[in-house]
């Protein structure tokens, strides 16, 4: 199998499939390091294309995982649109898996939105993902992963905002595990035929104020004033289609998971 994009989430599903026998292949832009036994790495630009010709013509399948180095729009285009189409013609695989973002979606007043929902991004990020996402459109054995944000080890930016006193705002947010996203797309990539479209996210959104509050209590830190009262704003994504299929999130709450994230004198 390849993976191509083996950060954070790759290079935990490069391990996993290792783990379970499975001969893959890694890409990364900068020379393979820190790859788990039994992952081969291989360096690659899915911008540019420099070299993809290393990649096998037919693996058995093909996981896009990968993050770009900028967050502007030319950076998204030239990896996910331009990159993927590279990609496809580099590598003919029966099974696709494209990780994409609950970012295509453009409710933000607190609606939930499911697979069922239209994707009408308002943001470039989430219009560049909508981009790429219709490029497996119709194509056997693609499947589209839509993520919501992602935290884990090293992903501490929701904690600094807690302990430096912030009290948030009234919008839901979303999030998964990064091993819970791995162990998604490997359970996806198991499944005999899965549907073209699933969202990964835990099982519980939240509220900023009240992820917040609840890091600073289980910090031993005092509360802070109350934000101010305006509008619910962002949205609340489901994930039963992915649970239907088999898959269980390790991390079922934003409590299962920064409670190990929360190290003594904090």
């Amino acid at each position: 199998m390849v993976v191509a994009g083996a950060g954070d989430v790759g290079g935990r599903l490069a391990a996993c499939l290792a783990r379970d026998g499975v001969e893959v292949l890694a890409l990364r832009r900068r020379p393979p390091q820190g790859l788990a036994d039994g992952v081969t790495g291989i360096q690659a630009d899915l911008a540019t294309g420099a070299g993809l010709s290393a990649l096998p013509r037919q693996p058995s399948a093909l996981v896009f995982c990968a993050a770009p180095d900028q967050r502007d729009e030319t950076a998204y285009r030239a990896l996910y649109v331009d990159g993927l189409s590279r990609l496809l013609a580099a590598c003919d695989a029966p099974r696709v898996v494209f990780v994409s973002s609950t970012a295509v979606y453009g409710e933000h007043r607190g609606e939930w939105v499911d697979e069922s929902t239209p994707a009408n991004p308002v943001a470039f990020n989430g219009r560049v993902l909508r981009q790429a996402e219709r490029l497996l459109e119709g194509r056997r054995g693609a499947t589209c992963l839509r993520l919501s944000g992602l935290y884990g080890p090293g992903r501490t930016s929701l904690l600094r905002r807690a302990f430096t006193g912030e009290p948030g705002s009234r919008r839901w947010g979303n999030r998964i595990h990064v091993q819970d996203a791995a162990t998604a797309l490997a359970h996806l990539l198991a499944l005999p035929a899965p549907a073209p479209l699933y969202l990964g996210s835990d099982n519980l959104p939240a509220l900023d104020t009240e992820v917040l509050a609840w890091l600073r209590e289980q910090a031993g830190q005092l509360p802070v004033a109350a934000p101010s009262q305006g509008p619910v704003q962002g949205r609340r994504v489901r994930n039963e289609a992915l649970r239907a299929t088999g898959w269980t999130p390790a991390f079922p709450d934003y409590r299962a998971g920064y409670g190990p994230l929360i190290g003594p004198g904090v």
